[in-house]
């Protein structure tokens, strides 16, 4: 590869930083066209650093990153495309935001392009941003559960196929059970209508109707799912209330 070919441009989602040496920090991004990429930004501590609050945790960015030898790339240009101000500005949809990047984190490959998974996150971050419905990062959880192959089954009963009387969530079953097979998170009729209208692609609509006790129901059967996807529990969970 030529000195020139390692250079390329991307636009990206910052999922999260730390520190590297005295003045350096690792950005961890979901790219456009490359999956999880793991750089380097130079200086980015410096107050005088021209990167720094262009690089933050939840940033949509246009960047020009250098391909080195190693596991690691260069940041070496970034434009901001849009920092989400009303999200940083509000501690409920800040919560969400974060619980929404720690799950990318966890499902996004290095290096494996994930376009989907990028459009995704970008549009629940934009819709984050105008509206702060419990939904919107309890319909990403389901939507990603769904994009990864482990959707759970809402439309019947998953271990009778009986479409009455679903009662309750079962992570460890993958789905709503009846009331014959009753186990895991008991949930309302209401709930039940809910999930199954996310998944059903009407998560608009639902975004724009009030909250109700079966909005929290959604969030909660959304947290338990993607937590026995991912064998762990997540740490931003505490704080949706999970």
């Amino acid at each position: 590869m030529s000195r020139e070919s390692r250079y390329y441009r991307t636009h990206g989602i910052v999922l999260r930083t730390y520190k590297l040496g005295e003045a350096d920090r690792i950005i961890v991004l979901l790219t456009e066209d490359r999956g999880m990429v793991r750089a380097v930004a130079k200086g980015v501590r410096k107050t005088r650093s021209k990167f720094g609050s262009r690089l933050e945790p939840m940033s949509h960015v246009a960047l020009q990153l250098h391909q080195g030898r190693g596991e690691l790339q260069l940041v070496t240009q970034v434009e901001s495309v849009d920092h989400f101000r009303p999200i940083r500005e509000d501690l409920d949809r800040l919560a969400k935001a974060v619980s929404m990047l720690e799950a990318v984190d966890q499902v996004a490959l290095p290096d494996e392009p994930a376009p989907e998974l990028y459009r995704m996150l970008l549009g629940a971050l934009r819709t984050l941003a105008a509206n702060d419905s419990a939904l919107v990062s309890a319909g990403f959880f389901l939507k990603l559960l769904t994009l990864e192959g482990a959707g759970p089954h809402v439309d019947a009963c998953v271990l009778c196929g009986a479409a009455e009387e679903l009662v309750a969530f079962s992570e460890m079953d993958g789905g709503l059970v009846c009331r014959e097979h009753r186990r895991g998170l008991g949930v309302s009729a209401e709930a039940v209508t809910l999930v199954q209208r996310i998944l059903g692609g009407q998560l608009g609509a639902a975004l724009n109707e009030p909250p109700s006790p079966a909005t929290h129901e959604v969030e909660q059967l959304a947290t338990r799912a993607l937590e026995h996807f991912l064998e762990r529990r997540m740490r931003s969970t505490s704080v949706l209330g999970g």
